[in-house]
C-alpha cells in the first residue's frame, strides 16, 4: 500500500468590493489588445501574487459605464492569504496588517503602476487619465459556498440625465448623458413602469449564446435630484448584457415623442432583437449596489436558485 498523500488546507474564498470610473475602459471583461476593469485588476492581482489569478464578478459593465459598487471573488492558497501582511520593516511601527487590509493597500499600490499606463495625459505634465480609475474598498476572507455572480440577491443602476442646458455642465459630462430638451421624469417613470415584473427581455438587451433573457425587473423611478440632473433609478434580480441602457432609451423614447408607450408595451409583449431601441449612451450608467444575503447557508441557497433560473427556459421560470 502507498504512502498516504500529505493533506492540504483548502483555499480561502476572497471577495473583494471595489468601484471604477469606467471611462478609460473597453468594458468590464478581459479583451486581448483592449483596456478593460478585468484586465487591470487582475495584472495588478498579479504583481502583489506574483501569479495570475481569475476572477468571477458579480456583473460585467459595458465600455465606459462605471461602478460605485463591484464585487469579485477568488480563491488564493490559505498559507499565500495568511502570509499577505509580511513583517514590518525597520522603523515602521504597530502590528502587521491583518491579510485583508494588506491586500488591499498592495493592490492599491500595483493598481497605480497598472493604470499610470492605461491612457496618456491630456497636457504634458498633468495626471495620467487612468490612474485612480480604479480603487479597491475591502477584501476579505467569506465562506467558500460565496459566489459574486450567483449569490447575489439584485444588481442596482443609476442612470443621470442632463436635460436641456439649463441642467447641463462640461464639469459632469463623462458621468452624463445630455438629452437637447428637458423632459418630465414622472412621464419617464410611468413608461418604465409598464416593463416591472418577470419576463422575457430579449428586445431589450444583446442575448449571450445558450442564456437566458428572462429576468425579473423589481424597480424603475425617474426622478429629479437636487443637482437638477433626472436620475433613473432600476433594479433587477440580474441585467442582461445592454438591458439598462436599452430600458433607459427605450424611455427617453417616449419621453422625447419619438415614441408612444404602446409601443414599448408592444416591445415588451412581442419579444425580438433588432435595431428599433437605441441604447442610451454609457456614460450616464453608474452600477451602485451589488446586494447579498446576510449568511453562508443564504450565500448557497442563491446560488443554487439563481443557477437554476439561468438555465431553465422561458415557460418553466417561475
Amino acid at each position: 500500500m502507498g504512502a498516504a498523500l500529505p493533506e492540504t488546507d483548502p483555499p480561502v474564498r476572497v471577495r473583494l468590493d471595489f468601484a471604477y470610473d469606467g471611462a478609460p475602459f473597453s468594458g468590464w471583461a478581459r479583451q486581448p489588445g483592449l483596456t478593460t476593469v478585468q484586465g487591470c485588476l487582475e495584472d495588478a492581482l498579479q504583481l502583489v501574487l506574483r501569479h495570475p489569478v481569475r476572477l468571477t464578478v458579480a456583473g460585467r459593465t459595458d465600455a465606459g459605464v462605471h461602478a460605485q459598487h463591484q464585487v469579485v471573488h477568488l480563491d488564493l492558497p490559505r498559507e499565500e492569504w495568511e502570509r499577505l501582511p509580511g513583517r514590518r520593516g525597520a522603523g515602521e511601527r504597530g502590528a502587521p496588517d491583518e491579510p485583508g487590509a494588506a491586500l488591499v493597500r498592495k493592490l492599491n499600490g500595483a493598481l497605480t503602476r497598472v493604470l499610470s499606463g492605461v491612457a496618456p495625459a491630456l497636457r504634458p505634465g498633468a495626471r495620467p487619465a487612468g490612474l485612480g480609475a480604479i480603487l479597491v474598498r475591502s477584501a476579505a476572507a467569506v465562506d467558500p459556498s460565496f459566489d459574486a455572480r450567483f449569490s447575489a440577491l439584485s444588481r442596482s443602476y443609476v442612470y443621470r440625465i442632463a436635460d436641456g442646458p439649463r441642467h447641463q455642465s462640461p464639469l459632469t459630462r463623462g458621468y452624463t448623458a445630455w438629452t437637447p430638451r428637458e423632459l418630465d421624469p414622472e412621464q419617464l417613470s410611468a413608461a418604465g413602469r409598464q416593463l416591472l415584473g418577470l419576463h422575457d427581455f430579449l428586445s431589450f438587451c444583446k442575448p449571450r449564446p445558450h442564456a437566458t433573457t428572462v429576468r425579473e425587473l423589481r424597480s424603475v423611478d425617474f426622478r429629479r435630484a437636487e443637482s437638477g440632473l433626472i436620475e433613473a433609478r432600476l433594479q433587477a434580480d440580474a441585467f442582461c448584457h445592454h438591458m439598462v441602457r436599452a430600458i433607459v432609451g427605450a424611455c427617453l423614447a417616449v419621453g422625447e415623442g419619438r415614441r408612444d408607450e404602446d409601443w414599448l408595451r408592444g416591445r415588451l409583449e412581442r419579444p425580438v432583437r433588432d435595431s428599433e431601441i437605441r441604447l442610451a449612451p454609457p456614460e450616464g450608467l453608474c452600477l451602485e449596489r451589488i446586494a447579498y444575503p446576510q449568511d453562508a447557508a443564504g450565500w448557497a441557497d442563491q446560488a443554487e436558485r439563481a443557477r437554476a433560473r439561468r438555465a431553465a427556459p422561458p415557460d418553466r421560470r417561475s
